[in-house]
């Protein structure tokens, strides 16, 4: 049997044939094909729709996701941070190269504060107590960053934090340390009574010397200090 067809082109998508025309004969399956077209044509878009969706969706999950590990890191980081910082701390203790000490003294938290950072002050203090001294043995530039020398030269370091009449922390050291060492010394004002409750910490010295050194702070500042002050 023959077909006639008076206008009838055919396409090819993805291996899909389907005719735009009109058949005199065939025409149902002309029409067959093409709404065959339209329903995938039509499902692809719906599909891209939904992938379109679906991709939304899973991006908004994965930074959520990104973002509460992020922030549980975080955490975490500090929390190693912390662990670290106490265990240094044990280890300096277990070394034997902390020093922890207090003393109270009858003065206000300002003429103590302003003896430990003026030269001339803390050379009349030491000059009081040691004979061997010079009438200008400290020499202290009392700002951030700036550099102090003490009984002649033999001790010497930088001033790190200063917080006026509460709170001083230099880097210290012993002028024959080994060079390059430095330990961290901090002195705390706290009101006591009418007077001042020093506390002072003393970290990061060298091994075998903190028997030394305690003796050296409770004789060279502390009682020297309570002389002078008195």
């Amino acid at each position: 049997m023959k077909h006639f067809y008076l206008f009838c082109t055919t396409y090819k998508w993805k291996s899909l044939t389907f005719c735009r025309g009109t058949c005199v004969k065939g025409r149902v399956a002309c029409y067959s094909n093409c709404t065959i077209a339209n329903e995938f044509f039509n499902n692809k878009n719906l599909n891209m729709k939904t992938n379109h969706f679906l991709y939304k969706k899973i991006r908004v999950s994965l930074i959520f996701i990104v973002s509460i590990f992020s922030l549980q890191f975080s955490v975490l980081a500090q929390e190693i941070k912390t662990i670290m910082s106490e265990h240094i701390n044990n280890a300096d203790s277990v070394k034997g190269i902390t020093i922890h000490q207090e003393v109270n003294f009858s003065v206000s938290q300002q003429r103590l504060y302003e003896t430990l950072l003026s030269s001339k002050k803390f050379s009349d203090c030491t000059k009081k107590s040691f004979g061997n001294f010079t009438a200008r043995s400290a020499n202290i530039d009392s700002i951030v960053g700036g550099a102090f020398s003490l009984f002649d030269g033999h001790i010497i370091g930088r001033i790190l934090e200063l917080v006026p009449n509460q709170r001083i922390v230099e880097a210290w050291r012993v002028v024959d340390w080994p060079s390059g060492v430095y330990s961290i010394a901090k002195f705390e004002f706290t009101p006591q009574g009418s007077g001042t409750k020093l506390i002072f910490d003393h970290v990061g010295f060298p091994e075998g010397l903190k028997e030394h050194l305690s003796i050296g702070w409770t004789q060279h500042y502390w009682e020297a200090l309570t002389k002078y002050l008195q």
